[in-house]
């Protein structure tokens, strides 16, 4: 029998980072002041700009997904994860992108890999509507490798404060959808790495399955879902939405419910890609370990009223997307479970 792998045994431990930020959030919440909107915990901090106006401000990594380009020697890619990442982390407050910063660390700057990396980035604004207004670029040998580099995005958007999607208004009985991701997005690569490379599967190597190599399959970007559910959120059909990132349907969806209720998300309601599977099967990986690391081919999750469930999901699909209604809300304690 295979050894069963996790994502802690892997070097990534997420119920340490949760732990320790709750021992930091008083330090985080004594520098706030009447201005800002949401608690700690949301996708994006809301500052309440005046006039019924609010932004939007949020920050991530792309991870350790840069090893599976700097091993191929493919970089344009990353670009666009890092802010179709940022974009869908403040769409799911109800929020627009205004503009994104960025912030590129590496040992020894290599021109190319820069260049290579901002196109990528420069494309997903243009996508998404929005300006690359500035960055870093830092150049430290002795802190990364030669080789290595960092990526990481800072995106501020705008919303009405009056449209702020919080979970507030999610009930028993409504719909949940998932829309559908083409890969890992920027998630679970420590653990992903940790199965293939066990198993000494080069990322060169052509996968049947896939339909193309596994380092390709692994660098398919992470995709913005900003024009699909934008125009939903304006007619105001969803309640909430939750960006299937790291932490998976266990530690994501969780953040916007109320107290109240639980998510009940039903296996067998969704495509499952064959990478996840893949992974799953080498890494003899327990479901659950699946489900709390992988978005398992959800990208996004909409909560919306039961009856206006078909409304989103035809729109979903007209506007290219493959959606499905993958579960519902019940009376409970805020709680995620996958049954």
């Amino acid at each position: 029998m295979a050894k069963k792998l996790s994502y802690k045994a892997a070097g990534v431990n997420i119920d340490a980072a949760v732990d320790a930020l709750s021992k930091a959030k008083a330090h985080i919440k004594s520098t706030f002041n009447k201005k800002v909107v949401t608690d700690i915990g949301s996708y994006g901090g809301v500052f309440d700009m005046g006039g019924g106006q609010c932004t939007v401000a949020s920050t991530d990594g792309v991870g350790t997904k840069l090893k599976i380009a700097q091993s191929i020697n493919k970089h344009d890619t990353v670009g666009q994860d890092i802010v179709n990442h940022c974009v869908n982390d403040i769409l799911v407050m109800g929020a627009k992108p205004l503009f994104f910063l960025d912030y590129f660390g590496c040992g020894k700057l290599e021109g190319k890999v820069l260049v290579d990396v901002i196109s990528g980035m420069a494309k997903a604004c243009r996508e998404n509507g929005t300006v690359l207004i500035g960055g870093e670029t830092a150049e430290m040998p002795g802190v990364y490798k030669e080789g290595e580099y960092d990526l990481v995005g800072t995106i501020v958007g705008e919303v009405e404060k009056k449209k702020i999607l919080t979970g507030k208004k999610v009930k028993p009985g409504n719909a949940v959808i998932g829309i559908g991701s083409y890969g890992l997005q920027t998630n679970g690569f420590s653990l992903a790495r940790r199965v293939f490379e066990s198993k000494k599967i080069p990322y060169t190597k052509y996968i049947p399955e896939l339909k193309t190599t596994l380092g390709l399959a692994l660098l398919e970007p992470h995709r913005s879902f900003l024009k699909s559910v934008y125009p939903l959120v304006q007619k105001g059909l969803i309640n909430a939405m939750s960006h299937i990132t790291g932490g998976g349907f266990y530690d994501n969806i969780v953040r916007v419910l109320p107290g109240n209720v639980d998510c009940v998300i039903k296996k067998g309601s969704w495509e499952i890609l064959p990478i996840f599977k893949m992974i799953q099967k080498l890494g003899g990986i327990e479901d659950r370990e699946m489900h709390r690391v992988f978005n398992m081919g959800v990208g996004m999750v909409l909560i919306v009223p039961a009856d206006k469930a078909k409304t989103v999901v035809s729109s979903l699909k007209k506007s290219g997307e493959r959606a499905w209604l993958i579960g519902n809300i019940t009376k409970g304690n805020k709680k995620v479970t996958v049954v």
